[in-house]
Formats: structure tokens, C-alpha cells, sequence
């Protein structure tokens, strides 16, 4: 076997299609999440923010958050965020569009490297307003893909096995902590709780909590399987290993479908496109149906003649062979990723497996999972503000939390949230791939991350008539004014039945999304306006 032998059997020529998706759809995602920063991270994080970036960099060391901010002369301030955020924005619009991808083979490493770069930066100090495991998976996918190359090469097996890898690590690695973790997972019983528990409903959730217990058993046993069987079918050869990716893509897109989760869910479909070779894309347009991946192989021992063909990509010249140079650049990036991985690989098979964990200062090779323990009943935080009806920027009635006159709750008016549940007629919206962190960690409060700094800012701010978080939040019932009183209670949510909207349409009132009871005290009234 010959040196052109050695490069074609190193040589993925049938996954420039996946590549180009996998590109274009991270950078898409990096444009989200800049955009996503520039729009929250000053009024969350910012110097007048809930849990301000400068104190926290003051009291950290390089080691423990890295990021361009500690620079003397690039030191915090809103406008240098903006500015960084507005620069990651142009590098992921250019990998958008393919200007790197019609450069040379290296030119996409520094662009996918700076947003890592950029974004990292962010993520270090977003304490736990990023403390998220999709944070970690964008910039670990980020780091890597830059090293799938430009249309110049053809991509290599080594990026594409190390991909596949990485989808383990997130499919696999997210079954096993269910698996260890709650019970209701064994027992196939979590699908009963999820969509009605989980973080963020959209339209689609309260249909998916009304279907009948089989089909939720269906869904958890479905979940399972993938999980934890689909991942390692795609180091099978081909079409199984595409078979594979494809039910890690339908499930995945039965979660956009039925529910928030920021980008995890489309990073985890690109990720997954590293199973699916050009041959099978065009079957799905019609194509001849792929061949077996083994003869390939086979045929490449055997006949140094289709060399050529294995190392042909979309804009290469085919005569031309991956240069040595550039597979000897991706060998070695490919064998100091595994040398990083072995934390992650311990911490897979571990009985103390932990979840979203990193095990380096650059993020890479990390552990991932989520819903290791099921919530099987839904509290919502809800923060209530008063003004005396002569009292300047009163609403009307109509808009009060319960317009009975006779109630003494009548005047107390409730502030909506963009994302998470609150009014009870309204249905949850269609959010993601875009994160709404404040109403993510609304969530996380009722779950006891209210004693949490960031939430008793979160309370001053608003009773403070704060207007940075006003923009991040939802209608103002008092158009901007300071309420002389503020309070914050929890309720329990369920989703409305079919009988229960039915009910109300026949009196002739508007149907109900959720049904809220057992109202609990846990900010009692109190007086925040500033002098």
C-alpha cells in the first residue's frame, strides 16, 4: 500500500455535503448566541446588572474565568461587550455565506476559533446566567468543525469519527444520566411529567401532556433507545451508521417540536449530520440507494485507480489528492482531542457519573446530559407589584391579577415574562433556538434557586422600576413606573383539560391554558422604590 493509498482510506470525500451543514448550521447558531448576548448580557450581567461582570472578574483569577475582558486596556464595560458580541456576529455571517469555506483548507480554523474565542470570553463570566450545558456544546462544536476544512480538501475520517464521538458523548451520556438518575425513567413514567414540568413549554406542549399513557411510555422506552443504541451505530459502516444519525435527528426535532431548549436540540441534529454520507442525501432526493461503506474500502486497497475519486470534494479539483501537509495538521489535532477526551470517557462509564461537567480550562471534552431527575410537579414564581389607583401610571382594572373587587388580591398586578408561564390564558410561544435566560432561571428559582443572589436583584430591580430588565421581560403593567409595593408569590401550574376549556367556553368565558393553585407567600409586600 502506497502513500495515496494512506491518504484516500484517511479521506471522507462522500461527507462534504454534512460538512457544509454542520458549518453554516453552527455558525448560524454562534449568530444567535452573540445576538442573544448583546440583547441580555448588560441588563443581566452588565456593569448596573443583576450579578455585575466586573465584581465578578475582580474576585476571580485567570485561571478560573478566562476571557479578554481582564485585558488592562479591553477592560468590562457594556460597550466593549456589544462590541465583541458585534464582532462574533460578522464571523458567523461569513461562515453563514461560505467566504471561508472558498478559501484555503486552514482559512476556516481561525474563523470558527475566534467566535470560540469571542463567545468564550462571554461564557466565563456569565456565572449562572451561562451556566448551561448548550453553552459548552456550541463552543466545544465550535473549536472542532473549523478542522472539517474548505471546499479546497475533501474532510477526513478523523474529523468525522472524532464528530461522531462527540455525538456519543451527548446522546449517550444524556441516556446513562437518566438511566442512573431518577427512577420514573426505568419505569418509563417520566413522559408523564415532562412536557408539563419541563422549563419552557411551547404550543405544542400541553397536546404532547394530554396523549395517553401508552404513548408516553412509547416516548420515554423511544427515548431510551436512541439514546443509548443509536449513538454507537454510527461507527457502523454505511447506510447504517446514516440510519442511526437520522433517529438521532427525529427525536431530536420531536423536542424542538414539543418544546425550548434554546439551541441544544439543532446542535445535536448538526452533530449528528457527521453520520450521514453525500450518497444517502441523494437518496433521499431519489438517488440510487447508497452502497455498502465497506466496499469502498475494499476497493481502494485493492485498486489504487479510485484514489482520486475518494478524495474528490465540492469545489476541489479531483485530480488533486488531500495534501499531506493539511491531513498531518488534522491527525494531530484529532489525536490531542482524544488525549482530552479521556476524562470524559471515565466520567461516561462512571457510577458517579456527572452532567455537564468540564475537565480542562478550555472546555473541551466535556460531559453533558440533562433531566437526570424528573420534576413531577410544576411551581411557578410569580412577582406582583402594587399602586395606589391615583398613584401615576395605574392601569385599568382589566389588567389586574384578578379583577374581583371583593378579593384582597384585587389592585395586585402581575409582571409577565417573555418565555415562561405565567398568565393563565396564554399558551407558551415558539422561542428557540433563542435563549431567554432570565426566564430560564425563573424556572431554576422555583426550584430553590430563589435564594440565589441574581433573584433578590432580580425583585430590587423591578421594584426599583429598573428599565433594563423591564426590556427583557414581558408587557409592563405600569408602563415603566416604580409600583409602591411588591410582592412575589408561587403557585402550582397544571395544564388546563379538554373538559375544563370546554367548560369555560359554554359560560362564556376565555379558555384557559393552565389552571393555577395553592397560592404561597414568599416575598412578602414591600416598598423597593428608590429616592
Amino acid at each position: 500500500m502506497d502513500l495515496s493509498q494512506v491518504v484516500a482510506l484517511l479521506t471522507a470525500g462522500d461527507y462534504t455535503i454534512s460538512r457544509e451543514i454542520i458549518q453554516r448550521g453552527i455558525a448560524l447558531l454562534f449568530l444567535i448566541a452573540f445576538a442573544s448576548a448583546f440583547n441580555q448580557f448588560p441588563a443581566l450581567l452588565g456593569e448596573r446588572g443583576l450579578t455585575p461582570a466586573p465584581r465578578f472578574i475582580a474576585l476571580t483569577s485567570a485561571r478560573q474565568a478566562p476571557t479578554i475582558f481582564r485585558w488592562k486596556r479591553f477592560a468590562y464595560s457594556d460597550r466593549r461587550l456589544r462590541l465583541v458580541c458585534v464582532a462574533g456576529m460578522v464571523l458567523a455571517a461569513s461562515a453563514i455565506i461560505g467566504l471561508p469555506q472558498a478559501g484555503p483548507a486552514w482559512v476556516p480554523i481561525p474563523v470558527f476559533l475566534g467566535m470560540w474565542a469571542l463567545y468564550f470570553s462571554i461564557v466565563s463570566i456569565g456565572q449562572r446566567f451561562y451556566g448551561f450545558g448548550w453553552e459548552s456544546l456550541l463552543l466545544e462544536a465550535g473549536f472542532l468543525i473549523g478542522f472539517l476544512g474548505s471546499h479546497e480538501v475533501a474532510p477526513t475520517w478523523a474529523m468525522i469519527v472524532l464528530l461522531r464521538w462527540f455525538v456519543i458523548r451527548v446522546e449517550f451520556g444524556a441516556g446513562m444520566i437518566k438511566m442512573r438518575g431518577d427512577s420514573s425513567w426505568r419505569d418509563l413514567t417520566a413522559m408523564d411529567y415532562h412536557h408539563q414540568t419541563q422549563p419552557m413549554p411551547n404550543p405544542a406542549s400541553r397536546l404532547a401532556h394530554l396523549m395517553p399513557g401508552w404513548w408516553h411510555k412509547s416516548e420515554t422506552l423511544g427515548s431510551h433507545i436512541v439514546q443509548l443504541a443509536a449513538p454507537w451505530l454510527l461507527f457502523l459502516p454505511q447506510p447504517i451508521a446514516s440510519f442511526a444519525a437520522v433517529a438521532i435527528i427525529i427525536t431530536q426535532l420531536a423536542l424542538v417540536l414539543s418544546g425550548n431548549y434554546a439551541w441544544l436540540n439543532w446542535a445535536t441534529i448538526l452533530l449528528a449530520c457527521s453520520g450521514i454520507s453525500d450518497t444517502f442525501f441523494r437518496w433521499i432526493a431519489g438517488g440510487p440507494f447508497p452502497d455498502w461503506g465497506w466496499n469502498s474500502v475494499a476497493a481502494i486497497v485493492t485498486d489504487p485507480t479510485v484514489t482520486e475519486a475518494a478524495g474528490s470534494s465540492v469545489g476541489a479539483d479531483p485530480s488533486q489528492p488531500m495534501p499531506v501537509w493539511w491531513l498531518i495538521i488534522v491527525l494531530v489535532f484529532v489525536a490531542w482531542q482524544a488525549w482530552l477526551n479521556v476524562p470524559g470517557v471515565r466520567n461516561l462509564f462512571s457510577s458517579g457519573q456527572l452532567m455537564n461537567a468540564s475537565f480542562n480550562r478550555l472546555g473541551l471534552g466535556n460531559a453533558y446530559g440533562a433531566f437526570g431527575s424528573m420534576t413531577e410537579t410544576r411551581n411557578e414564581i410569580i412577582i406582583e407589584a402594587w399602586i395606589d389607583d391615583s398613584g401615576a401610571g395605574s392601569g385599568s382594572s382589566d389588567d389586574s391579577t384578578d379583577s374581583d373587587a371583593g378579593d384582597p388580591d384585587a389592585g395586585w398586578r402581575e409582571y409577565r415574562f417573555k418565555g415562561k408561564p405565567g398568565d393563565v390564558l396564554r399558551r407558551g410561544p415558539v422561542v428557540a433556538p433563542y435563549h431567554l435566560r432570565l426566564d430560564w432561571l425563573m424556572w431554576f428559582a422555583a426550584l430553590g434557586d430563589y435564594r440565589q443572589t441574581w433573584f433578590t436583584e432580580l425583585v430590587r430591580a423591578i421594584g426599583s422600576g429598573d428599565p433594563q430588565i423591564r426590556r427583557l421581560m414581558g408587557p409592563d403593567p405600569f408602563d415603566g413606573a416604580a409600583p409602591e409595593l411588591i410582592r412575589v408569590r408561587v403557585f402550582t401550574y397544571r395544564y388546563a383539560t379538554r373538559a375544563e376549556r370546554q367548560a369555560a367556553v359554554a359560560a362564556g368565558e376565555p379558555k384557559p391554558w393552565w389552571v393555577r393553585s395553592d397560592p404561597r407567600i414568599l416575598v412578602r409586600p414591600i416598598d423597593l422604590r428608590r429616592d
